[in-house]
């Protein structure tokens, strides 16, 4: 599917994240110098999607968006990513406790 959403994700002067989107990447490259085209990615869609110089891209984010960060908050979300811890189920004691509820006579 074609990409139609170009969003470019910085953080302002006063420390929030700044959102921005674009319908062409060439609205991207009047800001930023295009240094050249994603080669490598998985993401079938964003292949030969342009690289930009001082962005972070081209990220798959849903299935009409691309995403280019800066360096900051790429480095930001990505270590906020990484220490979110998701809630872990002990499936050992979840097999005891049904067990035990099984158990005839108790």
């Amino acid at each position: 599917m074609a990409k139609e959403i170009f969003r470019v994700v910085t953080r302002g002067a006063d420390g929030k994240i700044r959102i921005r989107d674009f319908v062409k990447h060439d609205q991207i490259a009047k800001m930023h110098t295009q240094i050249g085209v994603d080669d490598c990615s998985t993401d079938l869609g964003i292949r030969g999607m342009p690289v930009f110089e001082g962005l972070v891209g081209p990220i798959p984010e849903g299935k009409n968006i691309v995403r280019y960060e800066s360096p900051e908050v790429f480095e930001t979300l990505t270590k906020e990513w990484s220490v979110a811890k998701s809630p872990r189920r002990n499936r050992s004691v979840q097999r005891i406790d049904q067990a035990e509820s099984q158990t005839p006579g108790t």
